[in-house]
């Protein structure tokens, strides 16, 4: 079996879309990192941190010098330098959804790799976006409906923009793909830096005369 183009320590269907969009094979790598915000922690070093500690915990699962490089992220949905988590129910993604309505939010989106850079050397690098989401204002009875759909259930800030969430944006200043949990940008300026070149192999080509047929 051949070996995958990174290895990916999440297991965010959404971040493994998002690799395989810009044409990589990523082996998804089971950590556990708790997800726990220092004291006087900014939100930007919180997601730094988190995303270097979950690559690195995906690396020591990997026997701590896997063949290929180890990615890990982190997203946060930030209001009033208040970080929004998962919610916990539906009262929890109600109040978000609440405190959201009708105005604008941060998210910031941290990527790390470690592993051998494309000179054979030790590296740990990370890379983040900061974006600004607009919403529009959420009546009661759609943020319940909205709950009821399944969709808030797994999303920081209680939202999915690639889903039924984008009904409620109304503008958005920065990285769409970062919003969904990974800066595709950033992390392809990365991946550079570790020898992986998506669009060298063709795949990125391939995979879009596909999506015309």
């Amino acid at each position: 079996m051949s070996l995958p183009d990174l290895y990916l320590a999440s297991t965010s269907p959404r971040r493994r879309e998002l690799l395989s969009q810009i044409g990589l094979r990523v082996e998804v790598v089971a950590q556990s990192q708790a997800e726990q915000r220092l004291d006087n922690e900014s939100p930007e070093n919180y997601v730094q941190r988190l995303a270097l500690e979950k690559a690195r915990a995906g690396q020591a699962a990997l026997g701590g010098e896997p063949p290929r490089p180890v990615l890990g992220a982190d997203t946060a949905v930030v209001v009033d330098e208040h970080i929004l988590g998962k919610p916990a129910d539906e009262a929890g993604a109600l109040a978000m959804l609440g405190l959201l309505s009708g105005r604008s939010h941060r998210v910031l989106s941290a990527v790390a790799v470690v592993g051998r850079d494309n000179l054979g050397q030790d590296r740990a690098e990370v890379r983040m976006s900061a974006s600004e989401v607009w919403f529009r204002p959420i009546d009661a009875a759609e943020r319940r409906a909205y709950w009821r759909t399944g969709e808030p259930a797994d999303k920081a800030g209680g939202y999915g923009i690639q889903g039924l969430g984008a009904l409620f944006v109304e503008r958005l200043a920065g990285s769409y793909s970062g919003v969904m949990g990974l800066p595709l940008f950033e992390t392809g300026e990365l991946l550079r830096r570790f020898g992986i070149e998506p669009l060298s192999r063709g795949r990125c080509i391939a995979t879009k005369k596909d999506l015309s047929k």
